[in-house]
C-alpha cells in the first residue's frame, strides 16, 4: 500500500513513538494512532505532536488504562470495533502501533495487532532497542511478522552504539537496517530532527514506502 508505514515494536517503551514522529517530521507524514492506552501522562499523539509538527489525526480509541488494548478497552466496557480501525486517507501516513507485535487488540476473538497489520497490507518498520535482549526479541517479532504475512520493511534501532547486533540482527533476521537512533540528552523537534537525519536512512525507508 503506497504512502504508509507502519511503526512497531519488540516491546513497550522502547522509542518506538520517538521514532514515529521523527519519521513523520522527516516525510513531510501525517501520524495516526488507532489505539491510545494510558492517557494520565499524556498521548503519544501529543508527544508526536510536539517532537514533529507534523499533522496529527484523532485515534479510534482513547482508553484511559495503560494497559495492552484488549484490556483497557474491558476496563471501560467497550469492544472494538475494527471497522473503526481503518486507515485513514492521509498520504503519506505514518502509522504506531500500541505495544509489540503481538499484544491482542481484542480477547474474543482474539485479533493480535500483527494482525491488523496484514489486514492494512502496509508495510512495517520495526524499532528494537540496540542492547541486551534485542536478537531474541527482534527475531522472534520478525518471525511473528512472517507468520502473519505481514510486508516487513526493514528495522532500526534506538539506543548506545552496538556494532555487532546492529549487524547481526538485520542479517539473520533478513530484513534491511535503517540505522540506529541514539538516546538524545535533550529531546525536542530540532534535536530529533537532527539526530533523524544524522543517523536514519530516510531515503531508505520513504522507498520501502512505495
Amino acid at each position: 500500500m503506497s504512502g504508509i508505514l507502519v511503526v512497531t515494536g519488540t516491546d513497550t517503551d522502547i522509542g518506538k513513538t520517538v521514532v514515529a514522529a521523527g519519521l513523520a517530521g522527516a516525510l513531510g507524514a501525517s501520524y495516526w494512532k488507532p489505539i491510545q492506552a494510558g492517557v494520565a501522562d499524556g498521548t503519544d499523539s501529543g508527544r508526536v505532536a510536539y517532537l514533529s509538527g507534523a499533522p496529527v489525526l484523532p485515534e479510534a480509541y482513547r482508553l484511559a488504562l495503560p494497559a495492552s488494548p484488549h484490556l483497557a478497552a474491558e476496563a471501560e466496557g467497550i469492544a472494538i470495533d475494527t471497522a473503526r480501525l481503518i486507515l485513514p486517507n492521509a498520504r503519506p501516513l505514518v502509522v504506531e502501533g500500541a505495544g509489540g507485535v503481538m499484544v491482542p487488540v481484542t480477547r474474543q476473538p482474539p485479533l493480535f495487532m500483527a494482525d491488523l497489520f496484514a489486514v492494512w497490507g502496509a508495510p512495517v518498520l520495526l524499532v528494537a532497542r540496540s542492547g541486551l535482549g534485542t536478537i531474541n526479541h527482534s527475531l522472534t517479532s520478525l518471525l511473528a511478522l512472517r507468520q502473519k504475512g505481514v510486508r516487513v520493511a526493514g528495522m532500526l534501532m534506538v539506543g548506545d552504539a552496538h556494532p555487532d547486533n546492529e549487524a547481526l540482527v538485520p542479517m539473520l533476521g533478513g530484513v534491511p537496517f535503517f540505522g540506529r537512533l541514539p538516546h538524545l540528552a535533550t529531546l525536542d523537534r530540532a534535536s530529533l530532527s537532527a539526530a533523524i537525519a544524522a543517523h536514519i536512512d530516510v531515503d531508505g525507508i520513504r522507498a520501502a514506502m512505495t
